[in-house]
Protein backbone atom coordinates (compact mmCIF):
# COMPACT_ATOMS: atom_id res chain seq x y z
CA UNK A 1 0.00 0.00 0.00
CA UNK A 2 1.04 3.13 -0.63
CA UNK A 3 1.68 6.30 1.82
CA UNK A 4 -1.32 8.07 0.30
CA UNK A 5 -0.91 10.96 2.71
CA UNK A 6 2.21 11.69 2.11
CA UNK A 7 1.61 11.50 -1.76
CA UNK A 8 -1.11 14.42 -1.26
CA UNK A 9 1.26 16.12 1.13
CA UNK A 10 3.03 15.84 -1.93
CA UNK A 11 0.76 17.80 -4.16
CA UNK A 12 -0.59 19.63 -1.77
CA UNK A 13 -4.21 18.32 -2.15
CA UNK A 14 -6.50 18.87 0.34
CA UNK A 15 -9.83 18.09 -1.00
CA UNK A 16 -11.87 14.75 -0.64
CA UNK A 17 -10.35 11.28 -1.53
CA UNK A 18 -14.04 9.63 -2.86
CA UNK A 19 -14.21 8.20 -6.48
CA UNK A 20 -15.68 11.13 -8.17
CA UNK A 21 -14.86 12.76 -11.14
CA UNK A 22 -14.09 16.07 -9.42
CA UNK A 23 -11.41 14.10 -6.67
CA UNK A 24 -10.21 12.79 -10.14
CA UNK A 25 -9.17 16.32 -11.71
CA UNK A 26 -8.59 17.62 -8.94
CA UNK A 27 -5.65 15.34 -7.90
CA UNK A 28 -4.96 15.50 -11.72
CA UNK A 29 -4.18 19.14 -11.72
CA UNK A 30 -2.49 18.79 -8.26
CA UNK A 31 0.05 16.35 -9.51
CA UNK A 32 1.32 18.01 -12.52
CA UNK A 33 1.98 21.36 -10.74
CA UNK A 34 3.49 19.59 -8.00
CA UNK A 35 5.30 16.81 -9.40
CA UNK A 36 7.76 18.03 -12.71
CA UNK A 37 8.23 15.88 -15.81
CA UNK A 38 11.65 15.09 -16.10
CA UNK A 39 14.69 12.31 -17.31
CA UNK A 40 17.32 13.30 -15.58
CA UNK A 41 17.99 10.03 -14.26
CA UNK A 42 18.08 8.62 -17.67
CA UNK A 43 20.72 11.15 -18.23
CA UNK A 44 22.97 9.86 -15.13
CA UNK A 45 22.80 6.35 -15.82
CA UNK A 46 20.31 6.08 -12.52
CA UNK A 47 18.46 2.76 -13.24
CA UNK A 48 14.90 3.75 -13.70
CA UNK A 49 12.69 1.10 -11.36
CA UNK A 50 8.84 0.53 -11.79
CA UNK A 51 8.25 -1.29 -8.66
CA UNK A 52 5.37 1.20 -6.91
CA UNK A 53 7.21 1.61 -3.66
CA UNK A 54 10.49 2.75 -5.86
CA UNK A 55 8.46 5.40 -7.92
CA UNK A 56 7.06 6.30 -4.41
CA UNK A 57 10.34 6.85 -2.81
CA UNK A 58 11.46 9.00 -5.54
CA UNK A 59 8.40 11.12 -6.19
CA UNK A 60 7.16 11.30 -3.18
CA UNK A 61 9.59 11.12 -0.47
CA UNK A 62 12.84 12.17 -2.57
CA UNK A 63 10.54 14.76 -4.08
CA UNK A 64 11.41 14.21 -7.75
CA UNK A 65 9.93 14.01 -11.02
CA UNK A 66 9.85 10.97 -13.65
CA UNK A 67 8.20 10.60 -17.42
CA UNK A 68 5.00 8.47 -18.31
CA UNK A 69 6.26 5.20 -16.08
CA UNK A 70 6.60 6.62 -12.74
CA UNK A 71 4.32 9.18 -13.57
CA UNK A 72 1.52 7.55 -14.24
CA UNK A 73 2.07 4.07 -12.21
CA UNK A 74 2.28 6.66 -9.29
CA UNK A 75 -1.14 8.18 -10.40
CA UNK A 76 -2.76 4.51 -11.29
CA UNK A 77 -1.82 2.97 -8.10
CA UNK A 78 -3.39 5.93 -6.16
CA UNK A 79 -6.05 6.10 -7.93
CA UNK A 80 -6.39 2.32 -7.31
CA UNK A 81 -6.15 2.64 -3.51
CA UNK A 82 -9.01 5.13 -3.47
CA UNK A 83 -11.34 2.99 -5.06
CA UNK A 84 -11.40 4.12 -8.24
CA UNK A 85 -11.71 1.22 -11.47
CA UNK A 86 -8.53 2.01 -13.63
CA UNK A 87 -6.65 0.50 -16.29
CA UNK A 88 -3.18 0.90 -17.68
CA UNK A 89 -3.50 2.19 -21.38
CA UNK A 90 -0.34 1.95 -24.35
CA UNK A 91 0.20 4.68 -26.80
CA UNK A 92 2.50 6.13 -29.06
CA UNK A 93 3.63 9.92 -28.12
CA UNK A 94 3.38 11.59 -31.27
CA UNK A 95 3.85 15.76 -30.20
CA UNK A 96 5.78 16.95 -32.57
CA UNK A 97 6.15 14.40 -35.00
CA UNK A 98 4.89 14.05 -38.93
CA UNK A 99 1.91 11.52 -39.36
CA UNK A 100 3.74 9.18 -41.51
CA UNK A 101 6.72 8.62 -38.38
CA UNK A 102 5.75 5.42 -36.64
CA UNK A 103 7.39 6.25 -32.94
CA UNK A 104 7.40 3.48 -30.58
CA UNK A 105 4.75 2.17 -28.23
CA UNK A 106 6.80 3.80 -25.44
CA UNK A 107 3.77 5.61 -23.56
CA UNK A 108 1.29 4.87 -20.29
CA UNK A 109 -1.78 7.06 -19.69
CA UNK A 110 -4.55 5.67 -17.34
CA UNK A 111 -7.99 4.77 -18.29
CA UNK A 112 -10.88 5.60 -15.18
CA UNK A 113 -14.57 3.95 -15.51
CA UNK A 114 -16.62 6.15 -13.37
CA UNK A 115 -20.26 6.54 -14.97
CA UNK A 116 -18.02 7.27 -18.26
CA UNK A 117 -14.65 5.74 -19.31
CA UNK A 118 -12.20 8.97 -18.44
CA UNK A 119 -8.48 9.43 -19.65
CA UNK A 120 -6.42 10.34 -17.34
CA UNK A 121 -2.48 11.44 -18.27
CA UNK A 122 0.17 12.78 -16.08
CA UNK A 123 3.03 11.62 -17.43
CA UNK A 124 3.43 13.37 -21.58
CA UNK A 125 6.07 16.34 -20.70
CA UNK A 126 4.99 19.01 -21.61
CA UNK A 127 1.41 18.14 -22.69
CA UNK A 128 0.66 16.11 -19.39
CA UNK A 129 -3.50 16.95 -19.10
CA UNK A 130 -4.78 19.19 -16.55
CA UNK A 131 -8.05 17.02 -16.15
CA UNK A 132 -9.50 13.94 -17.66
CA UNK A 133 -10.43 13.67 -21.14
CA UNK A 134 -13.76 12.18 -21.74
CA UNK A 135 -13.32 9.27 -23.57
CA UNK A 136 -17.10 9.39 -25.61
CA UNK A 137 -16.44 13.12 -26.25
CA UNK A 138 -15.42 13.58 -30.19
CA UNK A 139 -15.23 17.60 -30.02
CA UNK A 140 -13.10 20.09 -27.73
CA UNK A 141 -12.87 19.53 -23.99
CA UNK A 142 -11.42 22.76 -21.79
CA UNK A 143 -8.85 21.76 -19.38
CA UNK A 144 -7.02 23.84 -17.02
CA UNK A 145 -4.32 24.90 -19.58
CA UNK A 146 -5.05 23.99 -23.27
CA UNK A 147 -8.28 22.98 -25.28
CA UNK A 148 -7.62 19.13 -25.77
CA UNK A 149 -9.74 16.78 -28.38
CA UNK A 150 -10.01 12.29 -28.78
CA UNK A 151 -9.38 12.73 -32.61
CA UNK A 152 -10.55 9.25 -34.22
CA UNK A 153 -9.35 8.39 -37.72
CA UNK A 154 -8.06 5.29 -38.76
CA UNK A 155 -9.26 3.24 -36.23
CA UNK A 156 -7.08 5.13 -33.79
CA UNK A 157 -7.71 7.70 -31.07
CA UNK A 158 -5.33 10.76 -31.42
CA UNK A 159 -4.98 13.24 -27.79
CA UNK A 160 -5.14 16.63 -29.16
CA UNK A 161 -4.27 19.76 -28.26
CA UNK A 162 -4.83 22.93 -29.78
CA UNK A 163 -2.42 26.14 -30.02
CA UNK A 164 -3.23 29.40 -32.09
CA UNK A 165 -6.60 27.50 -33.06
CA UNK A 166 -5.13 24.55 -34.80
CA UNK A 167 -4.89 21.20 -33.59
CA UNK A 168 -2.08 18.91 -33.17
CA UNK A 169 -1.26 15.47 -31.83
CA UNK A 170 0.02 14.58 -28.95
CA UNK A 171 -0.32 10.93 -28.43
CA UNK A 172 -2.31 7.68 -30.52
CA UNK A 173 -3.52 5.13 -28.84
CA UNK A 174 -5.68 2.18 -29.99
CA UNK A 175 -7.40 1.24 -26.01
CA UNK A 176 -4.62 -2.10 -25.67
CA UNK A 177 -4.09 -2.49 -21.98
CA UNK A 178 -0.41 -2.31 -21.09
CA UNK A 179 0.34 -4.93 -18.52
CA UNK A 180 3.85 -4.53 -16.33
CA UNK A 181 5.88 -6.65 -18.26
CA UNK A 182 5.03 -4.59 -21.64
CA UNK A 183 5.95 -1.30 -18.79
CA UNK A 184 9.20 -3.14 -18.29
CA UNK A 185 9.82 -3.82 -21.70
CA UNK A 186 8.83 -0.02 -23.00
CA UNK A 187 10.73 1.53 -19.93
CA UNK A 188 13.64 -0.29 -20.49
CA UNK A 189 13.59 0.75 -24.45
CA UNK A 190 12.80 4.44 -23.30
CA UNK A 191 16.17 4.64 -20.84
CA UNK A 192 18.60 3.00 -21.89
CA UNK A 193 18.28 2.03 -25.60
CA UNK A 194 21.29 4.16 -27.23
CA UNK A 195 18.26 5.39 -30.01
CA UNK A 196 15.92 6.87 -27.32
CA UNK A 197 15.70 10.90 -27.51
CA UNK A 198 15.45 10.77 -24.00
CA UNK A 199 19.40 9.74 -24.06
CA UNK A 200 20.25 12.83 -25.99
CA UNK A 201 18.24 15.78 -24.74
CA UNK A 202 17.45 17.30 -21.42
CA UNK A 203 13.78 17.84 -20.49
CA UNK A 204 11.66 19.35 -17.50
CA UNK A 205 8.27 20.17 -17.49
CA UNK A 206 5.72 21.43 -14.87
CA UNK A 207 2.34 22.53 -15.16
CA UNK A 208 1.71 26.11 -13.32
CA UNK A 209 -1.20 27.27 -11.21
CA UNK A 210 -1.73 30.10 -13.75
CA UNK A 211 -2.65 27.90 -16.57
CA UNK A 212 0.77 28.28 -18.06
CA UNK A 213 3.58 25.96 -17.90
CA UNK A 214 7.58 26.12 -17.70
CA UNK A 215 10.41 23.75 -19.64
CA UNK A 216 13.58 23.29 -19.50
CA UNK A 217 14.69 21.22 -23.12
CA UNK A 218 18.24 21.34 -22.96
CA UNK A 219 19.96 24.34 -22.39
CA UNK A 220 16.69 26.66 -22.83
CA UNK A 221 14.33 27.66 -20.11
CA UNK A 222 10.41 28.40 -21.39
CA UNK A 223 7.72 30.01 -19.16
CA UNK A 224 4.58 30.05 -20.95
CA UNK A 225 1.63 32.09 -20.06
CA UNK A 226 -1.85 30.83 -19.93
CA UNK A 227 -2.12 33.16 -23.57
CA UNK A 228 0.18 31.37 -25.55
CA UNK A 229 2.78 34.11 -24.55
CA UNK A 230 6.36 32.16 -24.19
CA UNK A 231 9.48 34.19 -23.22
CA UNK A 232 12.98 32.02 -23.13
CA UNK A 233 16.17 32.20 -21.91
CA UNK A 234 19.05 30.17 -22.66
CA UNK A 235 21.25 29.03 -19.73
CA UNK A 236 24.98 29.85 -19.89
CA UNK A 237 26.31 27.20 -17.34
CA UNK A 238 26.17 23.70 -16.10
CA UNK A 239 25.67 25.76 -12.55
CA UNK A 240 22.87 27.65 -13.88
CA UNK A 241 21.06 24.53 -14.65
CA UNK A 242 21.01 23.41 -11.42
CA UNK A 243 19.98 26.63 -10.03
CA UNK A 244 17.36 26.62 -12.52
CA UNK A 245 16.33 23.58 -11.33
CA UNK A 246 15.82 23.91 -7.84
CA UNK A 247 14.12 27.52 -8.34
CA UNK A 248 11.45 26.30 -10.79
CA UNK A 249 10.76 22.62 -10.17
CA UNK A 250 12.43 22.06 -6.43
CA UNK A 251 14.76 19.04 -7.68
CA UNK A 252 18.02 19.60 -5.81
CA UNK A 253 20.51 18.26 -6.74
CA UNK A 254 24.47 18.65 -5.37
CA UNK A 255 27.10 20.94 -6.44
CA UNK A 256 28.74 19.78 -9.59
CA UNK A 257 26.25 17.37 -10.80
CA UNK A 258 25.90 16.79 -14.09
CA UNK A 259 23.28 15.86 -16.87
CA UNK A 260 25.51 14.41 -19.74
CA UNK A 261 23.57 14.51 -23.41
CA UNK A 262 24.28 16.04 -26.60
CA UNK A 263 21.47 18.16 -26.20
CA UNK A 264 23.69 20.22 -23.29
CA UNK A 265 26.43 21.36 -25.59
CA UNK A 266 27.88 24.51 -23.13
CA UNK A 267 29.77 27.26 -23.98
CA UNK A 268 33.54 26.37 -24.04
Amino acid sequence: MLDLDAYFARIDHRGPRTPTLDTLNSIVLAHIQAIPFENLDVLRGVPIDLEPHAIERKLVHARRGGYCFEQNTLLLHVLEQLGFTVQPLSARVRYGRPRDYTPARTHLLVRVELAESWLADVGVGTMSIGSALRLAEHGAQPTPHEPRRLLRENDRIYHQVQFGGEWHDVAELTLEEMPPIDRIVANWYTSSHPESHFKHRLLVARALPDGGRVTVLNRVLTIRGRDGQAHERTLGSPDELLAVLDEQFGLRFPAGTRFPCAGLDWPA
